[in-house]
């Protein structure tokens, strides 16, 4: 028997008012899931424990069979061990994005979704005139960067708000405030002379483009706990395919491989087909592959509606097309959301997600389609996400 499990990041939605009451699962056009939906198992399941931030993280975590009570220590450490960056007693990494700022107000959490170069360049720029003994930046992916500090573990008591938390919104309030904070305001701060005039923004200007104003420090944390490895939990050698860096570091974490697939990127411009065909191969050395697909959060977290709705009829007809086509008798697959990430608030809550089981074995509990009111609607309920993974395995 082959495992797929498919997260497809922040799907879940509330129902939108303008459009009849429907969600963007309802409204995306998605036979596949729908036909898979008829021939499985739907449910609910509660990735995020109560209590703990509504994150990617936690929630990831959870699907992967790991009780994030037990080993989440923050998020920014994990996204670390993906770029290769130690993260010692003593050391605190913060998520860094590179922002735009507009008359005081968050204009742009990812500034216009900055290409991977020009983010580049400017981190390089940053870290030479803030950088330190103490304080080391370290490029990613688009607006994702790390900031390591040595020394200064008080910064991780400070209030920090994820700068997607707060679109169109004043920033003194949310600038990171309590013990600690001093420093992640003072870098902050410095950091706009740095960005103001550099190269790259004039360039950005010249072209339109939102520039970079300012990093945003957020998502503190210390050295992670050490995980035991998937195989060992599981019996499976699994593999993950991702295009950002949070799902690449928990899969180093617990010793699953890190697909290498061209096209797969951390937004809208995914090459959903290529992502599919290249997890599905590695199923001849694996037992398991993981496909997380990020475009349907980036959307919510712009408020596209549009924009999401496409994402998820993109992950039905490249993606789950795929799955249904393999050989029935031999694969099991879990589909589900990591979290809800509605377009009313643009951002990640901690409400219950849709999950399906799909595949010999599981037999149908009489759902018509996949969305969250069908999985509501069977009183399937699994409270602690992290044994979810243990029935798709059973």
């Amino acid at each position: 028997m082959k495992y797929c499990v498919l997260i497809i990041d922040g799907a879940a939605d509330w129902p939108l008012s303008d459009y009849g009451g429907k969600t963007c699962l309802e409204l995306a056009h998605t036979p596949n899931l729908d036909a898979m939906a008829k021939e499985g198992i739907l449910g609910l399941a509660r990735t995020i424990p109560e209590g703990m931030e509504p994150s990617s993280a936690c929630a990831c975590m959870s699907i992967l069979g790991y009780d994030p009570k037990v080993y989440y220590q923050g998020r920014s450490a994990i996204e670390a061990e993906s770029m290769n960056i130690p993260i010692e007693v003593g050391d605190v990494a913060f998520r860094c994005n590179l922002v735009a700022i507009r008359n005081g107000k968050m204009w742009s959490y990812s500034s216009g979704y900055i290409n991977t170069n020009e983010a580049q360049e400017l981190i390089t720029a940053l870290n030479k005139s803030l950088g330190s003994d103490e304080v080391h930046f370290y490029p990613g992916v688009s607006y994702r960067h790390i900031c390591k500090i040595k020394g200064h573990e008080d910064t991780l008591l400070a209030i920090c708000t994820p700068p997607h938390d707060i679109p169109r919104k004043p920033i003194n309030e949310f600038l990171p405030h309590g013990p600690g904070s001093d420093l992640l305001r003072d870098l902050m701060a410095r950091s706009e002379i740095v960005l103001r005039n550099h190269p790259v923004n004039v360039t950005r200007r010249l072209r339109g483009d939102i520039p970079v104003t300012m990093i945003w420090l957020f998502w503190g944390s210390g050295k992670i706990l050490d995980m035991p490895a998937f195989k060992q939990l599981y019996g499976l050698d699994a593999a993950l395919t991702s295009g950002v860096d949070l799902l690449r570091g928990l899969a180093r974490m617990v010793e699953i491989k890190v697909l290498n697939i061209l096209g797969v990127t951390d937004n809208l411009n995914n090459d959903y087909a290529a992502q599919a065909a290249g997890a599905l191969e590695s199923l001849k050395g694996h037992d398991m592959v993981i496909i997380h697909v990020e475009a349907p959060d980036e959307a919510a977290h712009a408020g596209s509606i549009d924009d999401k709705i496409e994402a998820i009829h993109k992950v039905d007809i490249e993606i789950v097309s795929r799955l249904r086509s393999w050989d029935k008798n031999s694969l099991r697959v879990l589909i589900m959301p990591d979290h809800s990430t509605p377009i009313e608030v643009q951002t990640h809550i901690g409400d219950p997600v849709p999950f399906m089981l799909w595949g010999p074995g599981f037999i149908p509990n009489g759902a018509q389609r996949f969305t969250e009111a069908e999985a509501k609607g069977t009183d399937i309920f699994i409270e602690a996400g992290y044994n979810i993974i243990g029935r798709l395995i059973r």
